[in-house]
């Protein structure tokens, strides 16, 4: 997205720039866990609920829920430990705004599917989104009030996940510490899965 694309290399020395996307379902916690982890001052791009989403936006379970991300949210964290900054982007979670999800896939290297249990059904998109288009992920089960009244195993057997060893994490999206683990965990996956990679094949010499 203009403005806010990830800087193609980084300077010698300097952490890798890596985006990551925050997908989910409406109300599960995204634009709370980009604000809780971002160490500059987040975009976001809320407007508030009005009439016009009556009938269209489903508010059961989240009734007191007065604003919505329309666009994206985006934040930064860098993580020196593991030499990268990572480039957060959240996207809108109503159905009338999935249309943008692919233009905020360009250029990300991973995900963290957000789900709130309670409502478990609004999640299977954004699941089905990554795994169609082949973009490695972590679940992230936000344990609001702190609480939550099922195991990984529980959460990743009902999202129906292709690969049953897609990480299902407990986070709470308020807690810094769980969202700076969640991270850590995605870069992970993608160290692994850049492991497994086959080598490109090397060109047969020329003759002649």
């Amino acid at each position: 997205m203009p403005g806010y694309e990830t800087p193609a290399t980084p300077a010698p020395g300097e952490p890798a720039p890596v985006k990551i996307l925050i997908a989910g379902g409406f109300g599960v916690g995204k634009t709370t866990l980009v604000q809780t982890i971002s160490e500059i001052e987040p975009l976001r791009t809320e407007e508030r609920l009005t009439a016009a989403g009556v009938g269209v936006d489903d508010l059961e379970g989240i009734e007191s829920k007065n604003l919505t991300t329309v666009a994206m949210d985006f934040g930064r964290i860098t993580l020196t430990d593991a030499g990268v900054v990572l480039y957060l982007f959240g996207t809108p979670g109503q159905e009338r705004f999935w249309f943008m999800w692919d233009d905020l896939l360009g250029g990300a290297l991973g995900a963290i599917v957000l789900v709130d249990t309670r409502r478990l059904d609004r999640s299977f998109a954004a699941v089905d989104f990554f795994e169609s288009r082949g973009l490695p992920f972590v679940v992230g089960a936000n344990c609001f009030h702190g609480e939550q009244p099922y195991t990984a195993e529980e959460i990743g057997a009902a999202l129906h996940l292709r690969d049953p060893n897609t990480p299902v994490l407990m986070l709470d999206a308020r807690s810094r510490t769980d969202v700076r683990a969640s991270l850590l965990a995605l870069l992970d996956v993608l160290i692994d899965q850049a492991r497994q990679a086959p080598a490109p094949a090397t060109p047969a010499p020329a003759t002649g």
